[in-house]
């Protein structure tokens, strides 16, 4: 149980064996006019006030064992998060409940930024409305984990041409377009040939871009600061020096919301969104949230999978859909099946799925969910091989885990002869291990190629 008086509990994500904690060092702690005798109800009232927010944030909770040996259990899933919590015996808020990544460095959010800078894409918190958080700021995402994705969206602004009409005054020597006579006729007998002429020009120095500078400013004087993880400061300051370069001439204008137009292209209105999430970050309380890894993890399997495909003069298909053909489909019936991604090369295919659950960080835990979700995860990328049509078929079950690492299980068919081959791979969901991860795969799949032409 962690140490601060705002936190409840805080544990890794994807944890199957259930995080046990003492019914009486809870009821000492948290609920201190709880019955010890009877401490086991007051915990089942403390799981059915909170029912909710565990719910959303993918825990389930546990009571195991009797009178004086009652524990109150969690088990993670893939989601990471903080919920507030309610004590049992005064309907009181306590401390929350945090989920963290179990691939964390000295700052939890350091590797997950670096990933998705690599990516190429976003993964946003999800929010609920609850109490506010007990912990307030500290454990809900960072302010430069915002910063990162407005520098994002600001470099596609960049590259689009936005500009608008803007409104000016210019000295003409002729008498066109909209003159401020009231303004000529006080300076006449100084300059009768020169006309204080209103001009709407077309150009990228407007107000709105200036307000989006201001922005910049903001995001760049957060991703320099303390507050920033040194590797993430090393990833981005060369692209903070691009941008300063680009927006040198606009002027920054203070504002507290950008105001979003109908008219806004998509690219506009992103930027715009994101400003304003950057701009609103303290002023919005912290509520229930949460983050689903197992997004992150599928598109981190297809990254490495497709940088392995031009190595090898392969090609890869990222959630390719196999559609179903039939007439009158059942309310429960799936139209199409659809494999995270699929490798080719020549009349080789292997189906790839990427599992973001725990069976790795749990290897020898005799557990039996933990053998029920592994048989319906090998009889899902089974069926997805059943489409080679090879006698041996190949596929690749992705989980991820502490360390690399890769575990060949074939399955024969005695009465055919036709073979169906699963490879187990532990992918580490860090940047660092993606050469490692390539070297692996690549050595199984040449393998696979040369038992092909033999």
């Amino acid at each position: 149980m962690s140490t601060l008086l705002d936190v409840f509990c805080e544990i890794p994500c994807l944890t199957e064996k259930p995080v046990l904690l003492n019914g009486f060092a809870l009821q000492k702690k948290w609920f201190k006019s709880a019955d010890k005798r009877i401490i086991g109800q007051y915990l089942q009232k403390f799981i059915d006030y909170n029912c909710d927010n565990f719910k959303f944030l993918g825990v389930n909770p546990l009571i195991v064992g009797t009178d004086q040996n009652t524990t109150l259990a969690f088990q993670t899933s893939q989601y990471i998060g903080t919920i507030p919590l309610r004590a049992s015996d005064t309907g009181k808020q306590i401390g929350d409940f945090v989920v963290m990544p179990r691939f964390t460095g000295r700052d939890r959010f350091e590797d997950y930024i670096e990933i998705l800078n690599l990516l190429g894409t976003e993964i946003s918190p999800q929010v609920i409305d609850s109490l506010p958080l007990a912990s307030g700021k500290n454990f809900r995402p960072p302010l430069y984990l915002e910063a990162v994705k407005f520098i994002d969206s600001l470099e596609m602004l960049i590259k689009t041409s936005w500009r608008k009409f803007d409104s000016v005054e210019k000295t003409t020597l002729e008498p066109i377009g909209q003159i401020n006579w009231n303004k000529y006729v006080s300076q006449e007998y100084k300059n009768r040939l020169k006309f204080p002429t209103k001009k709407n020009i077309l150009s990228e120095f407007h107000k709105e871009y200036s307000e989006i500078r201001y922005v910049f400013d903001l995001c760049k004087f957060e991703l320099l600061s303390s507050n920033t993880p040194q590797r993430i400061k090393n990833l981005i300051r060369a692209r903070l020096l691009f941008l300063d370069e680009k927006l040198y001439l606009h002027k920054p204008t203070s504002v507290n919301n950008i105001v979003l137009k109908s008219y806004d292209n998509p690219i506009v209105e992103k930027c715009k969104i994101q400003a304003n999430k950057v701009l609103n970050f303290n002023f919005i309380s912290s509520t229930a949230w949460r983050v689903d890894f197992s997004d992150v993890f599928e598109k981190f399997v297809q990254y490495i999978f497709k940088e392995v495909s031009k190595e090898t003069g392969g090609r890869l298909f990222s959630n390719f859909k196999l559609h179903s053909k039939t007439s009158n489909h059942y309310s429960w019936e799936l139209k199409h099946l659809e494999p995270d991604a699929i490798y080719q090369k020549d009349n080789l295919l292997v189906f790839i799925d990427a599992k973001y659950k725990s069976n790795l960080y749990n290897k020898f835990d005799k557990n039996e969910k933990l053998k029920d979700v592994h048989r319906y995860d090998l009889h899902q990328i089974m069926a997805y091989s059943s489409f080679s049509k090879m006698d041996a078929k190949y596929g690749f079950l992705c989980y991820p885990s502490d360390e690399v690492e890769i575990k060949k299980i074939s399955y024969m068919n005695s009465i055919n002869q036709s073979s169906n081959t699963v490879f187990i791979c532990g992918i580490p969901l860090k940047k660092e291990f993606i050469i490692e991860v390539k070297k692996v795969l690549m050595i199984e799949l040449n393998k696979i190629e040369k038992s092909i032409i033999v």
